[in-house]
């Protein structure tokens, strides 16, 4: 079972923008969504294969959703890898993954 999460520096940068989209109309909003993405981290820690299987993706690529947002990740000896944190609404593909 995985024991810790390593965000990409993609994945910080998403969370990012997520921040500043939500904040520029409501700054607790924006900090209570972070939060709800970061306790759904700690449930793929627990759970890390949760997500659905992705490999059209990527290799051991895995996707969670929840609301309106995917977190991509891949489950690894010890670690959840979090790739991205997108909008379900964006159009991603492989590239999207690098």
């Amino acid at each position: 079972m995985a024991s810790r999460v390593h965000e990409r520096r993609q994945a910080r940068a998403d969370l990012d923008r997520i921040w500043t989209y939500i904040a520029a109309n409501n700054t607790k909003a924006a900090d209570a969504m972070l939060e709800r993405i970061r306790s759904v981290y700690k449930m793929l820690v627990q759970n890390p294969l949760a997500g659905r299987r992705r490999p059209e993706f990527g290799r051991n690529l895995r996707s969670f959703s929840f609301d309106n947002y995917l977190v991509f990740y891949i489950p690894q000896s010890g670690t959840i890898d979090i790739v991205r944190v997108m909008h379900g609404r964006q159009d991603i593909g492989p590239a999207d993954m690098a």
